[in-house]
Parts: structure tokens; C-alpha cells; sequence
């Protein structure tokens, strides 16, 4: 049987009505995962902190180039000689403390991302935060129904290394890797999301400023909601 062009556009309809996107950094917590992680990391170890200084000058030089090379570094560093299990027991450790710190995860966001799982949508978090790390937190907090796409890390030699980071353009890249050219709506705080809210049919930003609304929309050519959330 050959289905008519109406079929496949009704079909394509309900596969997108269904889909929402989360971010999660700002969105679903205050703040950064992963960089309060990596913080952790160099708290306890006057070792890791000793191995940044001879490559300050390399790290300065760089912030005026980009941001994205130095934290890398910082990120390999912090992760240097650890093992993939060592480092998935770590991240896993530090999932399990981080969800006890009062007022640090958005009520308001969980609970949204709650109504839509309990009305039956397609719910994704699509994160610049690491797999393990961002996995680890939703489960210790009871979220263990959703799809995640996220950073990832590579076992190497020298230690769990940066394989994929999962920011800006790569985020629609990943979700059309999964099946995905649009979805009904995306949450997110930051105007690096604009490639995956493009493809929404509904953007909203979360506790943005009128200053990035108004970049957001003359980026999108449309306009957002926003949302103020604790």
C-alpha cells in the first residue's frame, strides 16, 4: 500500500507534536554540572591544581582566542591518569551529593518536565553536560524515563578525554542522527541553543533577560516564551 502525501504529513505532524527538548544546564539546575564537578575535582587534589601552572600561559593566551580550548585543557587535566570506570564511579559519586545541596536544582523546571512525561510526550534532555555525570543526577533524582543526549568522554592512555561536545550546532546534528528534524517545543536559557530551537514550534526561554529575548527572536525571526523559573 503506497501512503498518500496527507498520510505522511499527518504522520509527520503527531511524530513532532510529541517530542519536547529540555536543556539542561539553567534549565533543570542553577548553574553548571559539569563545572561544579570539575571544581570538586581540583578542590581535593593540590596534585591537579600544581599540574595547571605550567600551562597558565597557554591557558591565558587562549581565552583570547576562545574559551572552549582552555576549559578543555582544564577538563584534561582534572581527568588525567582516571580510568573510564574510575571516572563513571566518580561522576556518579558526585551525582549522588550534588541533588542533596538545597535550592540548587529548578522546581519549577522538573516539575514541567514531570507534567509533560505524565501527559505522554516524548521527552529529551539535550545537554552540553557530560553523559555519565548528567545521567547519574536525573536518576538520583527519580528521572530515569528520559532519553539523554549529551557530551561524551574516550578512555585513553592518559586519562577520560573529550570526545564529543555537545553544544550550539551539534545539538540538532545529534537529534537528526536520532531521527529528528523538528520538534513542538524546546526549553533552554541560552542563546548558544538557537540551532535547536529553530526547529521548534515552540521556543521558550528560560529566565532570560529582555536583552537575549530580543536576540533570540531576531535570530529565530520570531517570538519566544518566557518563563521565570525556581
Amino acid at each position: 500500500m503506497i501512503e498518500s502525501p496527507v498520510m505522511d504529513a499527518a504522520a509527520i505532524d503527531a511524530k513532532i507534536s510529541c517530542v519536547v527538548l529540555f536543556d539542561f544546564d539553567g534549565v533543570l539546575i542553577h548553574g553548571d554540572a559539569f563545572g561544579l564537578f570539575m571544581r570538586d575535582r581540583y578542590k581535593r587534589s593540590l596534585m591537579r591544581k600544581l599540574l595547571v601552572l605550567p600551562t597558565l600561559p597557554w591557558l591565558l593566551f587562549g581565552l583570547m582566542v576562545s574559551w572552549r580550548w582552555p576549559v578543555r585543557t582544564l577538563v584534561h587535566i582534572s581527568l588525567l591518569g582516571i580510568s573510564e570506570q574510575r571516572y563513571a564511579a566518580a561522576a556518579k559519586s558526585f551525582a549522588a551529593q550534588l541533588v542533596r545541596r538545597p535550592r540548587l536544582f529548578s522546581r519549577d523546571g522538573l516539575l514541567a518536565l514531570r507534567r509533560h512525561q505524565a501527559a505522554g510526550d516524548r521527552v529529551i534532555v539535550v545537554t552540553g553536560c557530560e553523559h555519565t555525570l548528567v545521567t547519574g543526577i536525573l536518576e538520583e533524582l527519580g528521572l530515569t524515563q528520559l532519553e539523554v543526549l549529551a557530551s561524551q568522554l574516550r578512555p585513553s592512555w592518559l586519562g577520560m578525554r573529550v570526545k564529543l561536545h555537545n553544544v550550539g550546532k551539534r545539538k540538532p546534528q545529534i537529534l537528526a542522527s536520532h531521527g529528528l528534524q523538528a520538534w513542538r517545543r524546546a526549553y533552554t536559557d541560552s542563546s548558544q541553543d538557537i540551532p535547536m530551537l529553530k526547529p521548534a514550534a515552540e521556543a521558550v526561554l528560560v529566565n532570560g533577560t529582555p536583552k537575549l529575548c530580543m536576540k533570540i527572536e531576531k535570530a529565530l525571526g520570531r517570538s519566544v516564551t518566557r518563563v521565570e523559573w525556581f
